[in-house]
């Protein structure tokens, strides 16, 4: 059968959303007669079966790499993607081809894509200014496409891998910001005094999202979509996220990865701060559990957040930090206190520790002295 059920390694069958998992897979023989397999998944058996449609009227009307465009192979690997990947990582991948690939390749068969061509792409790409991480972001993007396109059997290798991706070795890398243990407390005290000022809601609901954000490391978009419901007896559960910047109105996704649904201990000054704000919403019309802890019945704005976070480093009288440097500054925090890197990659929900380590491991004190003075105090010789 080519629909099955997901499971995971304890057999326990792989849910989202009340949605079983599934495995949908396709068999079929390629132009050089080997017998190949599709696979993809989906959830629910109502878009299992509306993906096996389409993955076979794909395999149906597979066009060779001499007749196909890099502009149709865009709009048949989004087409199939959409079902995969997260909208938010599918809207940015979009743009990236749509403004860096189309533009020059769109009309060039992707039979034609030698390295020749490729290079020049390259070239022209490195004119454009854009930073290195960008420049590599959109290497990734047009990679994925193209393996697609191998793995679909339009094109017989991926000839990208011939150039390999952007490379900038005297780039300098940009410095990470945080906060120190002082610039912390300046911090959030003017948080608080505006608050205080103004008594407003939507200024206590700041001071409440940067204190989640310091003594809990979330990401933006975990602290918006955090309902009262979701902070019960001493733990944050963080199960969701919430995305302003995708077409329509907000909308609730999953977290970044599996390892970010996660449960985050709350520290006794937190625990106080989100105390003081539910008693204060309770005078909120309607007010229910259900309601968003930074905002009520909206999360407070993407764009509001960065305005107040200038405002609050301004009356603190230090540096500005971006709104994802909170999370360094949680980081940093734990690091100072000799928390093991593990316990830093839980509490920031990172799928791989290698992540954590690269990113932080250049905070934590070097051991080349502490090792000296073990040695030292190891007399083997007199």
């Amino acid at each position: 059968m080519p629909i099955n059920k997901v499971k995971d390694k304890n057999g326990r069958l792989v849910k989202k959303d009340g949605l079983q998992k599934y495995r949908v897979r396709i068999n079929y023989t390629d132009t050089s007669g080997r017998n190949k397999q599709l696979e993809r998944t989906a959830y629910g058996m109502d878009e299992a079966k509306r993906l096996e449609m389409e993955l076979t009227h794909q395999l149906k009307k597979a066009t060779p790499a001499e007749k196909i465009t890099v502009r149709e192979l865009y709009e048949k690997y989004h087409k199939a993607k959409q079902y995969e990947v997260r909208e938010s990582s599918t809207t940015k991948s979009r743009s990236n081809i749509k403004n860096h690939i189309i533009p020059t390749l769109g009309d060039i068969k992707i039979g034609k894509l030698n390295a020749t061509v490729l290079q020049e792409w390259k070239e022209l790409i490195e004119s454009k200014g854009l930073s290195l991480r960008t420049r590599k972001n959109i290497y990734s993007d047009f990679r994925a496409m193209l393996n697609w396109a191998e793995k679909m059997d339009y094109l017989p290798k991926n000839p990208l891998s011939k150039v390999g991706n952007f490379k900038a070795p005297l780039e300098p890398k940009k410095e990470m910001l945080f906060y120190e243990p002082e610039e912390i407390k300046m911090y959030l005290s003017a948080a608080r005094r505006i608050a205080e000022q103004s008594n407003e809601l939507a200024d206590w609901s700041y001071y409440v999202f940067f204190g989640i954000a310091i003594y809990g490391g979330l990401r933006k978009g975990e602290i918006y979509a955090l309902t009262w419901t979701d902070v019960q007896n001493g733990i944050i559960n963080i199960t969701k996220s919430i995305n302003q910047r995708l077409p329509g109105d907000d909308r609730i996704t999953p977290p970044k990865n599996a390892s970010s649904i996660r449960k985050i201990q709350i520290p006794t000054p937190l625990q106080t701060v989100l105390d003081e704000h539910y008693n204060r919403c309770q005078s909120m019309p309607g007010f229910s559990d259900s309601y968003y802890i930074c905002g009520g019945t909206r999360p407070v704005r993407d764009a509001s957040v960065t305005v107040v976070n200038r405002r609050i480093s301004k009356l603190a009288n230090v540096k500005r930090i971006r709104i994802h440097d909170f999370r360094h500054t949680h980081a940093s925090l734990l690091i100072h206190y000799n928390i093991s890197i593990q316990e830093v990659a839980r509490r920031l929900g990172h799928s791989d520790i290698n992540t954590t380590i690269k990113t932080y491991a250049h905070l934590y004190p070097s051991e080349t002295e502490r090792a000296l003075q073990v040695l030292n105090n190891m007399d083997f010789i007199s």
